[in-house]
C-alpha cells in the first residue's frame, strides 16, 4: 500500500499529482499497490486552495510500504507536530520507503531521515533549509533525488516525476512511460535535470530578446558570435552587448554557453548518444570544450552526470 501524508494547508497538487500517477499505474498493473491518504485527524483536510481531501487516521497506515509526504503552506506547523514527526520516524524505522514532495522535505529532515543524505526541495527554500538542516546535503538544482530508500523532489509538479520514477523501479520503464502518456506528459524527466530554465531566466519582462534567445536555442550548432547575434537583433555589436547585459544580466557569450549546456545536459542524461555527437550538435564542437563548460556549470563532466542519471 502507498500512503500519502497530508496536513492542514497542504499543497493540493503535491498529493493529487503523484496519487494520479499511482492510480493510472493500476490500469496497467492490476496488482499494483492501492493508495491511501492519512492525516493526524481523520476526515476532511483543507488544502491551501480551500479544496478538501479526505484522509484516514494514521493508524490506517499500518500496511503502507511507501509513504509520500506532501508539502505546502502548512508545513511549518506540521514540523512542530510531535505526532506527525513520530509517525514518520516510526514508519522509517519499520523500513518503509519514504519520499517527500516540494517542501515536504522539511518533515523528513525534522524527523532526522535526511541527515547525511543528498536531498532536494523547492528552490525557494534553499537558504532557509540549509540553515535549519546543515547535516543534509541539499542539491537545490535537481528535480528529484533518491538516496537509498529515501526520495525527495522539488516543487509541486516534480512530485509527478518522482512518482513516475518509483513506478519505473517497481514495475518497469514501459509501465512508467505508459502512465506518462496517459497523463499527456511529453516524457518522464530524469532526477538529475535542473529545476531551472535558462531560456526563462534570460527572457526579460518586455520580451525584447525573447525571440532571439528562442532562435538561439533552436540553432545551437550555428556560428553564434556576438556580431551574428547583433546583426539578427538589428543592432550594432556595441549597442547589442550593452542592451543585452542590461536586460538579461548576462553577456551574449555566456548566455549562449548556458543554453548550450542546458540542452547538452538534457541529451547526455536522457539518451545514450555519444558525447562527441552531443558536443557537435549543440555547438561546442570539441568534447573537451563541452567538458570544461559542464564543470563550470555543474561541477561535473558529462560522463559523471550521465552515470548519475542512470543510477536513479
Amino acid at each position: 500500500m502507498i500512503g500519502f501524508l497530508i496536513f492542514p494547508e497542504f499543497q493540493l497538487l503535491d498529493a493529487a499529482g503523484p496519487i494520479s500517477v499511482f492510480e493510472i499505474a493500476r490500469r496497467y498493473v492490476p496488482n499494483a499497490p492501492q493508495v491511501i491518504t492519512v492525516a493526524t485527524k481523520a476526515g476532511a483536510v483543507r488544502s491551501s486552495s480551500g479544496t478538501e481531501m479526505f484522509a484516514r487516521s494514521l493508524r490506517a497506515a499500518s500496511p503502507v510500504t511507501t509513504l509520500l509526504v506532501a508539502g505546502g503552506e502548512g508545513v511549518e506547523a506540521a514540523t512542530r507536530c510531535k505526532t506527525t514527526i513520530a509517525f514518520i520516524r516510526r514508519l522509517a524505522k519499520r523500513g518503509v520507503r519514504m519520499a517527500s514532495v516540494c517542501n515536504g522535505a522539511y518533515l523528513l529532515a525534522e524527523a532526522g531521515l535526511l541527515d547525511g543524505r543528498s536531498a532536494t526541495t523547492h528552490w525557494s527554500c534553499t537558504r532557509d533549509f540549509t540553515g535549519r538542516y546543515p547535516n543534509v546535503r541539499l542539491e537545490p538544482d535537481q528535480i528529484f533525488i533518491r538516496d537509498d530508500r529515501v526520495w525527495t523532489s522539488a516543487g509541486i509538479t516534480a512530485g509527478i516525476d518522482l512518482a513516475l520514477a518509483m513506478i519505473a523501479e517497481d514495475h518497469g520503464e514501459e509501465v512508467s512511460q505508459a502512465v506518462a502518456r496517459q497523463l499527456v506528459l511529453y516524457q518522464r524527466r530524469g532526477g538529475g535535470q535542473s529545476q531551472f530554465s535558462t531560456l526563462l531566466e534570460l527572457k526579460t519582462p518586455n520580451g525584447r530578446f525573447g525571440g532571439l534567445l528562442s532562435w538561439v536555442r533552436e540553432n545551437l550548432d550555428a556560428q553564434l558570435t556576438v556580431d551574428a547575434l547583433a546583426e539578427r537583433a538589428g543592432l550594432s555589436a556595441r549597442h547589442f552587448v550593452r542592451s543585452f547585459i542590461a536586460e538579461t544580466g548576462s553577456t551574449p557569450t555566456k548566455a549562449v554557453e548556458r543554453l548550450r549546456v542546458e540542452v547538452a545536459r538534457e541529451r547526455v542524461q536522457s539518451s545514450g548518444e555519444a558525447i562527441e555527437r552531443v558536443a557537435q550538435s549543440t555547438g561546442f564542437r570539441d568534447p573537451e570544450r563541452m567538458r570544461r563548460a559542464f564543470i563550470r556549470a555543474f561541477g561535473q563532466p558529462p560522463q559523471s552526470l550521465r552515470r548519475s542519471a542512470r543510477s536513479v
